[in-house]
């Protein structure tokens, strides 16, 4: 039987991506204690890199706030595979979100909007979390967002 997070998920019609295994010498995830730590998720979608390139160059904010809410939910997909039961969040913590910027970009807090809001339709209140949104020269790939995140869920 699916939780209340997987119906609502299934309410606003959101799918899941599959969790991505890491490309590198790291986990996707750490628990320690009461908190579960995610690696960095990119842009990748179905196997496939989406948003390529530069904000301020290649995208502007709209393009680049789906890039974070791509982001976004590969965050919790790695979330759901770490804890099994999305019912267990008890908060979304932090999220720490670099964007791959051209140098006279400036909006990088708008782009992260587009994770932050996903967060907050997904887990409601409990989705309200701090944040950085730090504009990058490059990363991984080229792909032009990147989020890791910190959640809180019940023992």
């Amino acid at each position: 039987m699916a939780g209340k997070i997987d119906a609502h998920l299934a309410d606003l019609g959101i799918t899941l991506p599959t969790a991505t295994a890491p490309v590198a010498n790291y986990v996707p995830y750490v628990i320690a204690g009461n908190l579960v730590h995610i690696s960095g998720q990119i842009t990748m979608e179905n196997g496939e890199l989406k948003f390529v390139g530069k904000l301020g160059k290649d995208y502007q904010v709209e393009d680049g706030q789906k890039a974070a809410r791509l982001c976004a939910l590969n965050l919790v997909a790695q979330l759901k595979s770490a804890i099994g039961d999305l019912d267990k969040v008890t908060r979304v913590v932090k999220l720490n979100a670099f964007v791959n910027s051209d140098p006279a970009f400036t909006d990088q807090p708008k782009v992260v909007n587009g994770a932050s809001d996903t967060m907050v339709e997904i887990f409601g209140d409990a989705g309200k979390h701090a944040r950085s949104a730090v504009g990058v020269a490059s990363l991984p790939l080229g792909v032009a967002v990147e989020i890791d995140g910190i959640f809180e869920v019940a023992n």
